[in-house]
């Protein structure tokens, strides 16, 4: 029952709001307004629209951390395709993802116009060369106007919900900008939509910001540490709301 009423029921209303929200940025950006703020706008009243549609009732903790409005460079554990939403409607500070470049040529509901209009930033992950310019380019940005990024610390979304190996892009990029960096653990999204299902369910999803991490004084070499530790911290996040130990990451998914 849960899945025909995903495929014939949420599904088209994801694709259509998707669709219509795509052809609102077009439009404003053929007006030439301002369009990176306002294309951020519109993402998260979209991401609003689509937890409305899987019946995701979101929960934000410790937000109060965010004590100012940024700049940050928040990393995360990624485990759906609801965490896009999931974050655009719970992270209020101005922010841009780093995703892989291959989405901002994806021309399927004006998602790769989107992406490019927003000033969200693409990372070749085959080329490494070209992902140390993507990573500086974002640690120009928060310098040049204080504008937050935001990174999925595991490249992608883990195939079994357990917390896999961090990159140490948000590390590297946080360094550059002495900006903190702030680990964020999402709990729950996988068991609204679980990577490679159609099928939604809908439920709760928890959004846990961390403490923010100063990285002024480090350098470049401290980017390993600064990635485990905000791995470890994150873990310690996702074990904590489950009652359970930080002694291992496969325990720190099921919410």
């Amino acid at each position: 029952m849960a899945k025909l009423w995903s495929l014939l029921i949420v599904l088209p209303l994801v694709a259509l709001t998707t669709a219509a929200m795509g052809l609102v940025g077009g439009a404003i950006a053929l007006f030439g307004m301002r369009t990176a703020p306002v294309q951020v706008a519109l993402a998260r009243v979209w991401g609003r629209t689509m937890l409305f549609y899987c019946g995701v009732k979101l929960v934000v903790e410790d937000l109060e951390r965010l004590r100012t409005t940024g700049p940050y460079v928040f990393t995360a554990n990624h485990l759906s395709y609801v965490d896009t939403p999931v974050i655009l409607a719970s992270i209020p500070v101005q922010f841009r993802f780093l995703a892989k470049d291959e989405l901002f040529k994806f021309p399927w509901l004006f998602i790769g116009w989107h992406l490019k209009t927003a000033g969200h930033i693409p990372v070749p992950l085959e080329n490494p060369r070209g992902s140390v310019r993507a990573l500086s380019k974002a640690a120009k940005l928060i310098e040049s106007d204080g504008t937050s990024v935001f990174f999925f610390a595991e490249g992608g979304r883990s195939p079994d919900g357990s917390l896999q190996e961090f990159k140490e892009g948000a590390a590297y990029i946080a360094i550059k900008a002495e900006a903190p960096l702030v680990p964020v653990a999402l709990i729950g999204p996988r068991e609204v939509l679980p990577m490679g299902s159609l099928t939604v369910r809908p439920g709760r999803v928890r959004v846990r910001i961390g403490e923010p991490i100063m990285t002024r004084g480090l350098t470049l070499k401290d980017r390993g540490q600064l990635t485990e530790r905000a791995r470890e911290e994150l873990a310690a996040m996702l074990a904590e709301k489950l009652n359970e130990k930080p002694n291992g990451v496969a325990n720190a998914t099921k919410a």
